[in-house]
Parts: C-alpha cells; structure tokens; sequence
C-alpha cells in the first residue's frame, strides 16, 4: 500500500514537471550574463527570443544588442548593454565624437560616429539630448527612422571668448561651452558629425578639443568635466523598444505571434512610435511575455497591511473583513472597523445623520462653486494667453485694415475642439519634429488644415502678431491661405486652408504616382512654386522668405496646381555676439549649405531649396539616394557634377524623356546648376528662375514666341500686389512660430 501510494506521488510529481515545461518553453534559457538579468522577450541564443531582434550576446560578462561582431557578414558595431527593462528601455552606450585638430594622433574619422540600431527599438526623445560640448565646435546630427535614416538634420554651434573658460554652469542650450538640442520622435539612428573653423586657435589657452555625443540627459552634468571628457569614450543612450509593429487590436488578431501569453496581462500600444508592449493586470506582477509569467501579488503579506483587521489574499486582489460585533471595509486607509451601534444610541444616529445630511448639502453646495471658480479660471487664462500672446494688438491691426482681402478669423479654443473632435488621433494630416497638423471641419463643412506647433517664442509676440496679419493678407492661388489663428492657448493654434491631393513629394517617389507625372505636369508645377517664391520674395511691404522649401511642404490640389506650404517651426540666432550657441534646424537635402556656415539668411537659400526641388522633378530621386553600387548619394550633388560632366541624361528619370524635348531638359537642368552654386551670389534670384520658366513654357506651347517673353500671367506672379500692408515689425527678424521669415527691407520697401 505504501508503495503504492509512494508510486502515485512520484507519478504526479513528474506530470507537473512535464506540464510546467510546456507551459515555460524557454525556462531552460540563460538568463543572467555577469551580474545583468536578460528577461524574456530578449535572450542570448537561438529559441531563448521573441525574434532575431531581441538577440542579446553576451560575451565575457558584458552585454551586447544583437548578434555578435564576429558573425556578421557586413561591418557592423554591437553595442554593449547596460540594463533592460521590461518597461520598454534597454540603456546602452553610445561614443563620444572628439574633435581635436591639434593633437598630433587626431583623425578625420573621429569626428564621425554612425549609431548601429535595428528593428523595435527606438532613440528615446524624452530622455537623450544631442550636446556639443568646448569651444569652437560645430556639430550636426543627422537622424530619421530605419526607412528614411536622414530624414531630419539638426545641429548647434559651441563658441567661447578666448578670455572665458568654459565649463562653468549648465547647459541648458545657451551656456557657455556647451549647446544641446532635442533629438525627434521616433528617431531610430543617427550619424554625428563635426568640425570647427579655426582649428581652436582662438580659444588654444582655454581647450582646444570639443565633445559631440546623443547622451541620456540626467546621465551628463554640465560642470567643469571637460577633463573627464577626455578620459571618456561612451555615454549611456536610453532606447525605446516595442513588439513589432502593429496595435494591440491588429496583433491579437493573429494570435499565433500575440506576444502577450500570460494569462493575467494587458496590452498596450507604444506611446514612443510603432508595435506595442504587455504588462501584467493590476495586483500581478512578473513578466508578461511568458505564458505563466503574471504572479498574483499578495497584499496582505505587504508592508504596511492593507487591512485593520482580518485580511483574505484572492486573485489580483484582497478583503477585508471586520470581527464579529464590528462593521467597516475593514482597510487600513479606509473606514477601518468600528463598533457596530446599538438600539439606544438611534437617536444619536439620527443627531450623526441630520448632521451628515447637512455637510452633505454643504459638500454639494461647495463643490458648485468649486467648479463655478474653476471655470471662471479657466476663462481667466483663456484671457491671459489671449492677451499674452498678442491678442489686443491682433484684434486693433485687424480692426484698422480695409484692404479688399478677406480679413484673418481669431478662432476660439472650443471652435478647434470641435473641428478637430478634441484633437482626435484619426484627424491627423501629418507629424514631424516642429509639431501636428490636424484636419478640421468648420460649420458649414469648411474643411481647414490646423497646425499645432511644440513651441513659440513669448519675446517675439509682437512679430508674431505683424507676421499674422501679414501673410493672411497674401492672396496669391500658389501659396496656401492663412486663414487666421487661435491665441488662447499656450501655443498659438494656425488655421490654413486645406488641400486636397497630397503633397509632391508623394507624387514624386510613389511608383504608382511618379510614372503619371508628365514633364508638362512637372514644368507647369515647377512655374507656378518658382512663381509663388518670387511673389514673396517681392512682396511690395517687405520681402518674405520661406526657409524650408521642399517637395514635401509643396501641396497639390485635384488639378495639379501647386500650392507653397508649411510654414513650420524653425529658427535662427544671429552669431555677431562674443559668446553664442547656435541652433541650427532645417531639412537635410535641402538647407543651403551657406546658410548653414554663415547663418546667415538671404533670398537666395530660397533659391538653393528650389534648386534641389527642381532636381527631384527631373531625375524622380529623393534628397539622398541609392547608386547602383549601393553607396548613399546626395542629390543636388549629383546632379551638379553630371551636368558639368555632360551626362545629364543618364540621370533624368525616364518617364519624361522623349526626342522632343531632350533640349528643353538640358535647359532645365542648367537652370537648376546655377541654383545649386555654393556661393549664393552666383545664384540667380527667384525672380529671374521664374522668368526662365515661364519662358520655356511659353516655347512649349508656342514655339514661334521668344522664350524671355513676358506674359500675363508672369507679371502677376510677379508685381507688388494693389493692396500693400505696410507694418513696423520693430528690429527683431525671427518669427518662431514658422519657418516663413519677413524680412525689412533697408529703405522701407520697393
């Protein structure tokens, strides 16, 4: 009998072995490499992972994100792990980029770092910043998603008096010694680069390397550690990491790769970009990925107790219960319990109750004018922001024009809560690092494109205000309508009217777009954008100048007419003081590369912008592209030594070629030569770019006519308008709240 049972024992014993080991597939895994934990969905060997991306190698102790160095059959940089989270951050170190001309051991190549990463994981934008750290350091980082991996460019500028030490402070963008900048959302690499203009001569008594480097912002404290700099070759970088690439609904759909096993566990969908993460349900705890990963927590084992008196452990949860004679929920933060009132003591119940009833109708009473003063504090700073950010001055210059244009609307907070159904993610047009913009639907059903930007500048209030009413005065059919704004808010809400057919940048690159694209259609296009910019260039008030023109920020209607856009959140900082940090921002692939030197910013980086927009309408290319090698190419560069070579045809896309006008191509493409010259004096204004144009159209359509004919149409792209608006915008020229820039004209205006 006693082996009997002694058998049955151990035949249960190995059935829950058996059936544990099904239920745990990766409980044979390694899970530790040195003193580091490697929780599940990473792992450091094959079937110990969700996918090849979460490969963790682990080598003599250390850590490093993805297969090792040795395997791999192309050069590629591991990078070595410091923790992982299944909150979705795994820290890992990133180089430091020096740049040290002076020391005999300095290399070009140092001042260059590419940041390896690979699918699922993210550059946090909430906790690295990009710093630039010495003294007559310029740095750039260029950044973008795995799919367009130089997407966005943004950089600064560290320059210190030779008389100043640096070191000192904190960098907070401006300090001395030191600049930062954000880093984008959903960025997934970046490529750090570096020079200076006078070798550190300048600065040679106070330090003459400079530090670049992305870096988790509380890992690096700005105070006097230039020499630990030169000690260090790594900063930590926080990552961003997700399952896959879908929502949680999509996933659960195939529940094959559903990466949530765990019983008690919840889904999430990433707040950092795409894919999605698991966690366990409220009162379990573990890890969720795996299939019995979510523990029930038991409360009444912790520290302070939950309950006064008696506490019952149950799954995700805990009760509380009174002994006999007492009454409550029993918690330690609640009620407790107390003792339960006999019949005698009714009619100090009822005293207790009459009481209750009438804090009761106090509470209620209190809680109206609560929210009574709530409101009326909300309308306060509604009132506030209005006033703050120009809105009395909006309304008194608004007031006082009587030109024949329509005049711009101050919409109110509620009226863009209800077009945009409260900023619903589904009335989303488009995103990007200068802020959203959403679609809205007016009374009517006026359909209006809303821009939300991240940022505005309160010491350029009044520019800001100049500009508005400015650029709602321009009525031109290529350039996309302001139609007014909303100013009780923190940041100024810009309302535009709404185009319908995408930008051109979509009609340039996508497949099924691109080969309907005719050269007529492409040449028409490319005159109505050189027509819009020379029109702003020669505003009769002051001259505008756009600052990000790109075939992005082109939009196109039903018809194929071109309308200038976006007027996003960029800035610049004059660099004539002893001591500065300069921010620089814009879109690579675009940025004239002598404003981008110099800082300063003319008509003509108008002119470049245009330029590498003309290259893309005639070979089909993006900004950076792909060679038949497979090397990384910049197009206007490109495009400048094939022209110059002769060879322009072998670049053009094929879809307009034809024998008819092979010449007139040639033109074009000269055309764009110029407007890619380096110096932006040998640049042709955009005036002129329209003019020739023009022409070209006009030979197209009419070849006995001479192509330098004026027409019509060209003179009213390009005159002074009937209606000038003339505005004293002060001494300040940066408007922070787009990247359009008014400049005053030194005599007052044309």
């Amino acid at each position: 009998m006693a082996l009997r049972e002694l058998l049955l024992q151990l035949v249960l014993l190995l059935l829950g072995a058996i059936v544990l080991a099904a239920s745990e597939p990766y409980s044979n895994c390694s899970r530790t490499c040195g003193s580091l934990h490697i929780p599940y969905p990473f792992g450091t060997s094959e079937g110990c992972y969700l996918d090849p991306s979460f490969l963790i190698t682990c080598n003599d102790s250390t850590l490093f994100l993805g297969p090792s160095y040795e395997s791999l059959e192309v050069s590629y940089e591991s990078l070595e792990v410091l923790n992982v989270s299944l909150e979705g951050e795994i820290r890992v170190l990133s180089h430091i980029v020096r740049d040290c001309p002076s020391e005999p051991e300095y290399d070009f190549r140092n001042s260059n770092y590419q940041f390896p990463l690979q699918k699922h994981f993210l550059i946090s934008h909430t906790k690295n910043k990009f710093f630039v750290v010495g003294c007559d350091t310029i740095a750039v980082v260029i950044a973008g998603t795995l799919a367009e991996p130089e997407e966005y460019i943004a950089g600064c500028a560290s320059l210190c008096d030779s008389n100043q030490s640096d070191g000192n402070g904190s960098c907070t963008g401006t300090g001395t010694g030191c600049c930062q900048t954000s880093i984008q959302k959903e960025t997934s690499t970046f490529l750090v680069t570096a020079w200076n203009s006078t070798d550190h001569s300048a600065v040679r008594n106070v330090n003459t390397c400079g530090f670049i480097f992305v870096a988790e912002e509380k890992a690096y404290d700005f105070s006097s550690d230039l020499e630990n700099l030169q000690n260090r070759q790594t900063v930590p970088v926080v990552l961003d990491w997700a399952v896959g690439n879908k929502t949680c609904p999509d996933a659960k759909k195939k529940s094959t790769s559903y990466a949530c096993k765990a019983e008690n566990s919840k889904c999430y969908n990433s707040t950092h970009g795409p894919g999605y993460r698991c966690e366990c349900c409220p009162g379990y705890e573990g890890n969720a990925y795996l299939s019995n990963g979510c523990k029930d927590i038991d409360e009444c084992k912790e520290n302070p107790k939950p309950c006064n008196k008696t506490c019952e452990n149950i799954p995700g949860s805990f009760k509380c219960s009174c002994p006999k004679g007492y009454e409550g929920d029993g918690r330690t933060n609640g009620t407790g319990c107390s003792p339960i009132v006999s019949q005698s003591s009714s009619i100090a119940i009822d005293l207790v109750s009459g009481i209750g009833i009438s804090l009761s109708i106090l509470l209620v009473g209190g809680s109206w004018i609560y929210w009574g003063l709530k409101r009326r504090n909300l309308i306060k700073l509604k009132e506030k922001l209005f006033q703050q950010n120009g809105g009395l001055m909006l309304q008194q210059l608004l007031s006082n024009y009587t030109g024949s244009v329509e005049r711009a609307k101050i919409f109110s907070t509620e009226e863009l809560k209800r077009a945009t159904n409260n900023y619903d993610e589904s009335m989303i047009l488009g995103q990007g690092g200068n802020g959203i913009v959403y679609k809205g639907v007016l009374p009517g059903n006026k359909v209006v494109a809303i821009k939300k930007s991240k940022g505005f500048d309160q010491s350029q209030t009044k520019q800001f205000v100049n500009e508005v009413v400015l650029l709602t005065q321009i009525n031109h059919r290529n350039v996309v309508k302001l139609l007014g704004c909303c100013l009780e808010t923190e940041v100024p809400l810009l309302v535009y009217e709404f185009i319908t057919n995408g930008t051109l940048f979509y009609h340039i690159h996508d497949k099924s777009h691109s080969s309907q694209l005719s050269w007529e259609n492409r040449l028409k296009i490319a005159v109505e954008t050189a027509g819009a910019l020379a029109y702003l260039h020669s505003e009769a008030s002051m001259p505008i100048i756009h600052r990000d023109v790109k075939t992005a920020n082109i939009l196109l209607d039903d018809n194929l007419t071109a309308k200038v856009a976006d007027f996003g959140a960029s800035r610049q900082i004059s660099l004539d003081q002893a001591q500065v940090t300069t921010l620089v921002q814009g879109t690579y692939g675009y940025l004239d590369p002598e404003y981008f030197h110099t800082g300063q910013l003319t008509e003509k980086s108008d002119v470049y912008s245009f330029g590498v927009v003309l290259a893309e309408l005639l070979t089909g290319k993006k900004v950076v592209f792909f060679d038949g090698t497979g090397s990384n190419k910049n197009l206007s560069m490109s495009f400048v030594s094939t022209v110059k070579e002769d060879r322009v045809l072998q670049i053009l896309d094929s879809h307009i070629i034809n024998e008819d006008n092979i010449e007139e191509l040639k033109e074009v493409a000269n055309l764009v030569k110029m407007c890619l010259s380096v110096s932006g004096e040998e640049r042709p204004s955009m005036k002129e770019v329209a003019m020739e144009l023009e022409g070209l159209r006009i030979m197209k359509k009419n070849p006995q006519r001479k192509a330098n004919l004026y027409t019509e149409e060209t003179e009213y792209l390009l005159t002074e308008p009937a209606h000038s608006f003339s505005i004293d915008v002060g001494t300040s020229t940066t408007a922070g709240y787009d990247s359009i820039r008014i400049l005053k004209p030194p005599d007052g205006g044309r």
